[in-house]
């Protein structure tokens, strides 16, 4: 009679453990939406003057919560005014397709949707697209995950201007210990090729966003020793990544737009120049002493659109493999 008693207890205890464990599976393996939860924090961009935009889920929260940060002139997912864009989002999603639950999946749209470049197109390099003027929303967009999620820390993913932005942040507030790893996808650490005062340098014109020497994006990455630069990377060298954070550099190692003298899909080579007309190598820009880094050629095939290593890089097989790997690791 012992057994007969102790068997349907048994057994509750462990359908309901399948139960959780199919709950947790269903989460994990939800959609990362294009919204916050109705009851998450949202405050205003700093520049922009209207609430941030995003993603995020509510619910159960068992892993360290991954920030992903896009690009510059980018959004965190397809918006109406940039309705290519947004690949970010496909890297969060392929966290959730592998343990991740949509609750521990945040992205930020620190430039908001995009819409206001229809105005003036020369606001890809203004103020607003700057590092130090997006600080701000970064700031608070951790510390509003982190209370939401109740994490100690979080992980962050961030490609190009995204990737300097986290650092910034991470710089000013020693934010060391809150961030536990980064993911630096073709980041500018070291400078973009878009800033020369060279007449054969077309993202000077107003229609590619008019990166002019005198620009506030070129004032601070137009030059490998920008006082921005200079400051963020150290008193000690080109190469300075002083930080416990577990860092992870995938880099464009063939070509990209940004920082290589080469042909990046749609778009043509430009002269290998800093923003006051010296010659300069960008093309290791990406690159962060002390961090595991992965070289990546080919990436172009990855952009449907334009065909650009730069932007092919976040919907690679080779880059999502390579971030679910090191945000695995324990």
């Amino acid at each position: 009679m012992k057994k007969m008693t102790k068997t349907p207890s048994v057994l509750r205890r462990g359908l309901a453990a399948l139960a959780f464990v199919a709950a947790a599976a269903a989460q994990a393996a939800g959609t990362v939406g294009e919204s916050f939860p109705a009851d998450f924090p949202v405050f205003d961009d700093a520049s922009l003057q209207k609430p941030v935009i995003g993603f995020g889920a509510a619910g159960p929260v068992r892993r360290t919560p991954v920030i992903f940060l896009h690009g510059n002139n980018d959004v965190p997912y397809a918006t109406p005014c940039s309705a290519t864009n947004g690949k970010i989002q496909g890297l969060a999603q392929h966290l959730a397709d592998n343990g991740w639950s949509t609750s521990e999946l945040w992205g930020l749209g620190y430039q908001g949707d995009q819409c206001d470049l229809a105005a003036d197109n020369t606001r890809r390099s203004g103020i607003a697209h700057t590092n130090q003027a997006n600080v701000p929303d970064l700031r608070r967009f951790v510390r509003a995950v982190l209370a939401y999620t109740g994490a100690r820390q979080v992980d962050i993913v961030a490609h190009s201007l995204g990737v300097t932005l986290a650092r910034e942040w991470m710089r000013q507030d020693e934010a060391e210990r809150t961030v536990r790893r980064l993911v630096a996808i073709d980041g500018p650490n070291h400078g973009i090729v878009n800033c020369s005062p060279s007449p054969l340098n077309y993202y000077q014109l107003p229609a590619f966003g008019g990166f002019t020497p005198q620009s506030e994006v070129c004032q601070e990455l137009g030059a490998p020793d920008t006082p921005f630069l200079r400051l963020l990377n150290g008193r000690r060298g080109w190469d300075e990544w002083e930080w416990p954070t577990r860092v992870l550099v995938i880099r464009n190692a063939d070509t990209s737009f940004v920082y290589f003298a080469a042909q990046d899909g749609f778009f043509t080579p430009v002269p290998a120049m800093d923003k006051d007309g010296r010659p300069a190598d960008f093309s290791k820009s990406a690159t962060l002493r002390g961090a595991r880094q992965v070289d990546l050629s080919g990436q172009g095939a990855y952009d449907p659109i334009l065909g650009t290593a730069h932007l092919g890089i976040l919907q690679s097989p080779q880059t999502k493999a390579e971030m679910l790997k090191f945000l695995s690791r324990r």
